[in-house]
This record gives structure tokens, C-alpha cells and sequence, in this order.
């Protein structure tokens, strides 16, 4: 795996839910610590703290930058430019994403260069290989392939190589109820291992 500046691995951790310590948060931060007991340095996003403005399809390419416009994506994408790994982490709503982590996922969408005039409508802009885990939570009857394809979908576009999933089921709205599974917790933690293997 390629490395960071200080020669420490980083993994980036990135919530879409809107509530504090849910159960997205903890499975998040279970993987970065996984990650940390490798020797790594991480980092937490809560996304719903960022203002990020929906993508508006500006059929233009904005090389040097990722983005013709400024906002909380910025932050994002100055960390996603150091990263080797990344975890990102969503309620389900709807059977999908939450909101916040499509927001984020469709700013993202210049991760890819535009050239109406070339064999391929979008090329690769991200040569860096990096590693990824998906975190999703959600009721026991939500489809929660649906939400994995479309944070997998983000991955394939970014040139991230997914490595695992975890998943937290449970009916009602009491928050945190992960922390009552220490296997699901587990689970996170050992993910956070194999983003450094």
C-alpha cells in the first residue's frame, strides 16, 4: 500500500449519518481503530457538518481542481488526496444512502475527466490505488445491496479496491445499538486491518 508523507499509512473514515454516536459512527470509527492498531494515521469526517452543495452537472471538466465550486467538499478532497484507504459509512434511508453521503459521492463525480470528443465520455483522473470498506445500517428489511452498489459504484469511479463490508441490522431508533454487538464490532475493527494489509 502506497504510503503517506510521515511514512504512516492514512485512512480516511467518512459518516453520512445525521445523528451523533449512531451506529454508523461507532462501526466507522471501529474500522479506523482496527486501522490505527496497523500503525496508521486516520481521520473522521462527519458529513452532516459539512455544508456541501448538490453537484450541478456542469458538463465541463475542472482540472487542476476536483471542483468548480467551493464548499465543504474541500476539506474532503484535500484529505482524500493524502489518503491510501478510506471507510465510508451510511444509514439506510429508502433502501439507499443517506443524503449527506450522496451529496458527497455525486461531487465526486470529477474524479473522472469528461472528453465528449474522445473514444471514452469519462477517463481516470485517480492514479492512486487505494483500499476501501463499506459500512451500512439499517432495519431488517432494508435492501441493503442497493446502498452497496451505490457506494461501490463510488468506488470503482475513484479506483478504490472495496475489501469489506459490514452491515448492522435492527428494528426501532434508539441510536448506538452496535455497541450492544461486540461481533459486529469486531467485524469493523478487523476491517480496519485488512485496509493496511
Amino acid at each position: 500500500m502506497p504510503e503517506a508523507k510521515d511514512n504512516k499509512p492514512f485512512v480516511l473514515g467518512l459518516s453520512g449519518s445525521p445523528v451523533i454516536s449512531s451506529s454508523t459512527e461507532l462501526l466507522v470509527r471501529e474500522v479506523l481503530k482496527g486501522a490505527e492498531s496497523k500503525g496508521a494515521e486516520t481521520d473522521y469526517v462527519y458529513l452532516n457538518e459539512l455544508d456541501i452543495m448538490p453537484c450541478q452537472a456542469c458538463g465541463q471538466s475542472p482540472e487542476e481542481e476536483y471542483c468548480f465550486f467551493h464548499d465543504g467538499m474541500d476539506v474532503i478532497y484535500e484529505k482524500f488526496d493524502r489518503c491510501d484507504a478510506i471507510v465510508v459509512g451510511s444509514p439506510l434511508y429508502f433502501d439507499s444512502v443517506s443524503a449527506q453521503t450522496k451529496l458527497f459521492i455525486d461531487r465526486c463525480n470529477c474524479f473522472r475527466r469528461l472528453t465528449p470528443d474522445g473514444p471514452e465520455k469519462f477517463v481516470e483522473r485517480i492514479e492512486k490505488k487505494r483500499t476501501g470498506a463499506i459500512v451500512l445500517v439499517g432495519g431488517e428489511r432494508e435492501k441493503y445491496e442497493h446502498a452497496r452498489r451505490v457506494i461501490g459504484g463510488f468506488y470503482v469511479w475513484a479506483n478504490i479496491t472495496s475489501v469489506s463490508m459490514i452491515t448492522h441490522a435492527y428494528d426501532g431508533f434508539k441510536k448506538g445499538t452496535v455497541a450492544e454487538n461486540p461481533e459486529t464490532l469486531q467485524q469493523a475493527f478487523e476491517s480496519g486491518l485488512k485496509l493496511i494489509d
